[in-house]
C-alpha cells in the first residue's frame, strides 16, 4: 500500500505537521506537485486523518489527570450508549475508551487541582447513568505519550 516515498513523507510530516508541502517535498525529494498527489491519496484512503493541535493543559492550569475505570451495569438496556452519551457531555473528559473484560470503559478526566477534581467527581461522574463499579487512578507522572508510528 505505501512505498518508501510514502513513508518517508509521513516520517517528515509526523515530526513537524507545520511544514509546507514544498518544504516537506525538498527534504524528500520529490517536486512539490509529487508530494501534494502523494499525501492526497494518503488522505483520500484514511491514511492521514488529518492534523491537530496539540495543547499541554498542564500550561492552561489543568495539573490533575485521573484515569476512572468504570464497570456498567450491564442489565440495563442501552447502558453503554446511554452512558458514553453522557460522559461526553462532561467538558473534563478528555477520552472514553470502551474495552471487553471487566472494565467496561475508562474515562480520562483533568481538573485545575483537587477540589476541582472532587466537584467534578461528585456533581458530574457520579451522576452518570449505569454506573456499577468506578476505580480511579490519579496520574503521577506521564513516561511515554506519544502517537507517532516508528515508519
Amino acid at each position: 500500500m505505501l512505498d518508501e516515498v510514502d513513508r518517508r513523507l509521513l516520517r517528515q510530516f509526523q515530526a513537524d505537521p507545520s511544514l509546507t508541502v514544498p518544504e516537506l517535498a525538498d527534504l524528500c525529494g520529490l517536486s512539490a506537485g509529487q508530494a501534494t498527489r502523494r499525501l492526497d491519496r494518503m488522505r483520500e484512503t484514511g491514511v492521514i486523518k488529518g492534523q491537530t493541535a496539540i495543547i499541554d493543559w498542564r500550561a492552561l492550569g489543568f495539573d490533575v489527570t485521573v484515569s476512572l475505570r468504570i464497570t456498567l451495569d450491564k442489565t440495563a438496556p442501552r447502558a453503554f450508549d446511554d452512558f458514553i452519551d453522557a460522559a461526553r457531555k462532561v467538558p473534563e473528559v478528555i477520552e472514553i475508551q470502551t474495552f471487553l473484560g471487566r472494565v467496561d470503559v475508562r474515562l480520562n478526566i483533568i481538573a485545575r487541582d483537587l477540589a476541582h477534581w472532587q466537584r467534578i467527581y461528585r456533581d458530574q461522574v457520579l451522576t452518570l447513568p449505569h454506573i456499577a463499579d468506578i476505580e480511579a487512578l490519579m496520574t503521577v507522572a506521564t513516561v511515554k505519550s506519544d502517537e507517532a508510528l516508528p515508519l
